[in-house]
């Protein structure tokens, strides 16, 4: 029998039997009064997510586009902006800046670890023209989740710009009581809806910052979209992929009937217990060590084995799909993915195939140990 397959990446990740059925329903045309109701609670529960009464703005493209729009709607050729930097998605964000004539100021850390916000607060100082300060909250390539309340403070003179693409919906992230004025995330990480959904919020220091930037865009243009959004029939000024728009208002529904501090909870309850049962196999976590890393865990591969070949064992003989690390850490680190759709045994079954294709390379685990100091963690967050 073919090994039953089971996802467990930061995104995607898997889908509720409900997000699922949602793809089936028959096409309408969307800008209908019916369709606009939908639309209109899409966006609705959006703002219950983002614990926000700003604008949220909704793109049926990939996230990237809808960061590239952020950067297209707020800013002008040579502003000057700060980007946090501590792995690959930082450095998208720099590589995005750059693409546009923006000159970059970068707060660089190790890949593994949180950016420092005093160094920020300091750059920020330092350089007085600069324009708005980036930031990615969970960096998705490391595990590592960055402090984004206190990048805000320290940040608070200037536009704030936050990549919340695995930390929306799995991490703690309080948009207005934090003061921040643009969050963009999309669908496919712990909103459990598939690929090609991007939103962002935008505040109304933000929109003065959109008034006067004068950089081209069309696609992605903050006044089209919101015009199209506000009005009796709301909808998107472009066509969009009304399937992915219904799954996405199933897998809201679901996360706000659980009610989104019971939907943390339960992410930093997968998050201990898939760092509990790392440790008790021996093996080191890379990037955040605590309740912060609700979403993903970063494992250090042991400088004896091949992490991509490890990874294509637990896949091939126990049908668990972990992902390894991106650029400079590919075979030396693999991701567990635990947002979304995913429930603890959903991560026993992970850890267990992770000690089992461990032990089968003659790396000495305890065979067990892992799975049931996960299950001791579990069952003493339900105490």
């Amino acid at each position: 029998m073919t090994a039953k397959y089971r996802l467990m990446v930061p995104g995607p990740t898997p889908m509720s039997p409900e997000v699922t059925a949602a793809a089936v329903r028959p096409l309408v045309d969307e800008r209908t009064p019916e369709y606009s109701a939908v639309f209109t609670r899409i966006l609705d529960n959006l703002r219950q997510v983002l614990l926000t009464e700003n604008t949220v703005l909704l793109f049926t493209s990939s996230m990237t586009g809808a960061f590239e729009g952020a950067v297209q709607n707020l800013l002008s050729p040579g502003d000057h902006v700060l980007v946090a930097t501590n792995g690959v998605y930082g450095e998208r964000w720099v590589e995005l800046c750059r693409a546009f004539g923006l000159r970059v100021t970068e707060v660089s850390a190790p890949w593994g670890q949180a950016v420092d916000m005093a160094e920020v607060g300091r750059a920020l100082a330092e350089h007085s023209d600069i324009t708005a300060a980036i930031a990615v909250h969970c960096e998705t390539s490391t595990g590592v989740v960055n402090d984004i309340r206190a990048f805000a403070r320290v940040a608070a003179g200037v536009l704030t710009i936050v990549d919340s693409a695995s930390g929306l919906g799995a991490c703690e992230l309080r948009t207005d009581e934090w003061g921040l004025d643009v969050v963009v995330a999309g669908g496919q990480k712990a909103l459990m809806t598939p690929p090609g959904v991007a939103f962002a919020s935008v505040s109304g220091r933000a929109w003065q910052y959109h008034e006067k930037a004068t950089l081209p865009r069309f696609y992605f243009d903050w006044t089209q979209t919101r015009e199209a959004h506000e009005r009796d029939v709301a909808h998107t000024p472009w066509t969009p992929a009304i399937t992915l728009l219904n799954q996405l208002d199933a897998a809201l529904v679901q996360l706000l009937d659980e009610g989104l501090e019971r939907v943390l909870r339960r992410h930093v309850r997968l998050g201990r217990m898939t760092r509990a049962g790392v440790r008790a196999m021996g093996l080191e976590i890379f990037g955040s060590n605590d309740d912060r890393a609700a979403s993903v865990t970063a494992v250090r591969v042991p400088a004896e084995l091949d992490g991509e070949a490890l990874i294509r064992r637990i896949f091939t003989e126990h049908g668990v799909q972990l992902v390894g690390g991106p650029g400079l850490l590919a075979g030396q680190v693999l991701r567990i993915g635990h947002c979304g759709y995913v429930d603890a045994f959903d991560v026993l079954s992970a850890l267990a195939a992770l000690e089992l294709s461990l032990a089968a390379t003659g790396y000495p685990v305890a065979v067990g140990e892992g799975v049931a100091a996960a299950l001791r963690s579990f069952h003493e967050g339900q105490a």
